[in-house]
């Protein structure tokens, strides 16, 4: 399937665990669309954001089942992205954050 490449990048991930990995493995992390792969997520992040990519990583989140009393529902599956940086590179979007 061909995605555009701003629809392969849904939103960036801004949580403490990712923050750490940002500061000690130049890694930052993406919520990404659900059909795209490494390839795609790399070629994205080198193209919108233009720094260059060293690897990616890339799991899919089930979602919860969540109640409200009796009623039952269940949360959206997602899948995230880390994606490491080479050495030097930097997103500015992470660093005033």
């Amino acid at each position: 399937m061909s995605l555009s490449m701003h629809a392969v990048l849904v939103q960036p991930l801004l949580t403490e665990k990712i923050t750490g990995l940002r500061e000690k493995t130049n890694t930052v992390g993406f919520i990404v669309h659900p059909e795209a792969n490494r390839v795609q997520i790399k070629q994205a992040v080198e193209a919108l954001l233009k720094v260059k990519v060293e690897k990616v990583n890339v799991l899919n989140v089930r979602g919860k089942v969540k109640r409200l009393g009796r009623f039952s529902g269940k949360r959206s599956d997602w899948k995230k992205a880390f994606v490491t940086l080479k050495e030097g590179e930097k997103l500015e979007m992470y660093e005033s954050a």
